[in-house]
């Protein structure tokens, strides 16, 4: 496994000599990706982005760069691949084939079918003349093969390691200095930005996707769950107003989301720095309080250092505390840990997990799918006769979201591209389908849930259920406790592995959740807002959608403020500044509501009345 990337994407390795030449090429790099997509999700494990050949079944476009070959000679090609259907089918060629061709002739070897890990794959040799050279990856199948990096030797014998890509010396990357950093480009994270910003600080907002919104963005496409502008702080949310979409529903067109108007809410705050897009890859820390943390460019590998007083992440992930050393956890707490009915007797490691989402279209004539029967056998019994799929679509309940987060979104992928096919190409009674062609599927996991960072609170159901009021009460939760749970129709068919999920919605009545859980217990410096503040498993369900998220940045770009004005940290504002921060919450952040459309504004009606409440389901935890 490689490190962390954190150098130039084009690197050439060893210099001229006796003994040969190397010469090692980043695919993010690549002049033109063509149809090929760049994908970061995996880069604190795999170390680097890749390209995807994310073509729904049809050959994506080359991606061609030139390159500088160092001296003539005969070159070994290689190429570092993943035969990403391995897991379920390791002996079978997988489906991601493509061939990489020098100075427009095709190697010898197809490259992405073979394997079960990322691994240098031998495509043959060429002779090459000193001077440019124009290398191409050529996609075969359109079903996502994937190119981490190619290389080229003149070394006799030489063979990469997997180690091959890290390089041998770090240039300490340059450092800019801020009053607040927010990692993480998602809603949550958009509102701290700018909040601070308003409060007069000059933020940083690190995103590392080319569009903003996380979840929200077109590359997802969900929409934004809970509701804002009510509780004891009504004006909160109303900052989610100046981007957000004006259609709902998941697994929509992309220009639904409305991506420009999310890229034109950060770009008009002019104390708000973009680093996009840019991958946080580490963090350096004194004692309890973060110094600074280092960014990567997704294509150039280009690196800064972010310096400054206060922190926010917004990551999801909880990935900027977990590298700080914060106290964080992960997975189900048992019943008895907070008294919760809605937890398991015994702990676990099952979270909620990440959908795939994808729709298709009518083609009006008939149209095909290629034949795709990896990894699950479906029936007429058991096929999904569905033209989309949305949030029930859901995988990677019973992994480690962070580490297995690669195998989420793969398993994702399988299971839409072999029900398809199923629908297209097997299924007795298929008229529903036969003119239909898929026309949009997720490559970027929707995740729900992964590492909780603690602090000096956690919300816990008890809480909600006897609406326990805090002195330091802050944004409103309006969702339902909605924790998701595999399908236990799914688990019956396919054990072990199932692909869709199942919940209940246990109404609430809305809850002000106190500002303690929006800081780190022991990391001094740091807050967190989005899917992984202080929470237990169970509120979770209720605090984790995106208008709820959207308030809890808005708070923390406020109690960032007043750290930066008083010289203390986030659990001064608690401790000395409480009235304070009481009285940014009651103005808000977002520009006067007279000057925002009302669309925004949802009417909760009696949506949130409580209902009955019954204990989950848990016969998923089978």
């Amino acid at each position: 496994m490689k490190r962390n990337i954190l150098s130039a994407l084009s690197i050439l390795l060893g210099a001229c000599g006796a003994f040969g030449a190397e010469l090692l090429v980043q695919a993010e790099s690549f002049d033109s990706h063509g149809g090929w997509s760049l994908d970061q999700q995996f880069m604190d494990h795999m170390g680097s982005p890749y390209l995807i050949a994310h073509g729904l079944g049809k050959p994506v476009e080359d991606a061609v760069t030139t390159v500088d070959i160092p001296e003539a000679g005969r070159y070994t090609a290689w190429v570092r691949t993943y035969n990403w259907t391995s897991p379920w089918e390791p002996d079978r060629k997988g489906p991601g084939a493509f061939r990489v061709s020098v100075n427009g002739r095709r190697l010898a070897s197809t490259a992405g079918d073979s394997g079960s890990a990322w691994e240098w794959q031998r495509l043959g040799e060429v002779y090459l003349k000193k001077g440019k050279a124009t290398i191409a990856l050529h996609d075969l199948t359109g079903f996502d093969g994937r190119c981490d990096a190619v290389l080229l030797s003149s070394t006799p014998g030489f063979v990469p390691g997997d180690s091959y890509t890290e390089t041998a010396t770090l240039d300490i990357p340059d450092t800019e200095q801020f009053d607040f950093v927010v990692v993480g480009g998602g809603i949550a994270g958009m509102c701290a930005a700018v909040s601070a910003a308003r409060q007069g600080l000059r933020t940083a907002l690190v995103n590392d996707r080319p569009v903003l919104g996380g979840c929200n963005s077109s590359e997802i496409r969900v929409h934004l769950g809970g509701h804002s502008e009510i509780g004891p702080y009504p004006a909160l949310g109303r900052m989610i107003r100046e981007f957000g979409h004006s259609r709902k529903g998941n697994a929509q067109p992309a220009a639904n989301y409305e991506d420009e108007k999310k890229d034109s809410f950060i770009r008009a705050e002019k104390l708000v720095t973009l680093f996009a897009p840019y991958h946080a890859v580490s963090v350096d820390t004194d004692g309890n309080r973060i110094n600074g943390v280092t960014i990567c460019h997704t294509s150039t590998g280009d690196r800064v250092r972010l310096s400054a007083p206060l922190f926010a992440d917004c990551t999801g992930d909880g990935s900027i505390g977990c590298w700080a050393g914060a106290d964080w956890t992960v997975g189900r707490e048992a019943r008895s840990t907070y008294g919760e009915p809605l937890a398991p007797e015994v702990a676990d490691s099952l979270v909620m997990g990440a959908s795939v989402q994808w729709y298709s279209r009518d083609d009006g004539r008939k149209s095909g799918f290629p034949v795709f029967d990896y990894g699950i056998t479906f029936s007429d019994s058991t096929c999904q006769r569905l033209t989309m799929g949305e949030w029930k679509w859901e995988t990677g309940m019973r992994l480690d979201p962070v580490r297995d987060a690669e195998k989420i979104r793969d398993y994702g992928m399988l299971v839409v591209y072999a029900n398809w096919s199923y629908l297209k190409n097997r299924l007795a009674d298929n008229d529903k389908f036969r003119n239909r062609s898929l026309d949009w599927v997720a490559y970027v996991n929707g995740k729900r849930e992964s590492r909780r960072l603690l602090g000096d609170y956690i919300l816990k159901q008890d809480d909600i259920d006897k609406g326990v009021t805090h002195e330091d009460a802050s944004f409103t939760t309006t969702w339902s406790i909605d924790l998701h749970f595999p399908d236990p129709e799914n688990s019956r068919h396919f054990p072990g592995r199932e692909f869709k999920a199942v919940t209940n919605h246990i109404f609430i009545h809305p809850y002000a959740v106190p500002y303690r859980c929006l800081y780190s217990r022991n990391i001094d410096n740091l807050f967190m807002a989005g899917r992984c503040i202080s929470v237990s498993h169970v509120a979770l369900g209720t605090v984790r959608v995106m208008r709820t998220t959207g308030m809890m940045g808005e708070v923390v770009g406020m109690a960032a403020g007043i750290c930066y004005r008083n010289s203390t940290t986030p659990r001064g504002v608690y401790q000395q500044y409480l009235p304070e921060l009481k009285e940014l919450m009651a103005k808000g952040a977002g520009r006067p509501a007279d000057e925002l459309p009302d669309n925004q504004r949802f009417n909760l009606a009696n949506k949130l009345l409580p209902a009955p409440r019954a204990l989950l389901d848990c016969s998923g935890d089978k």
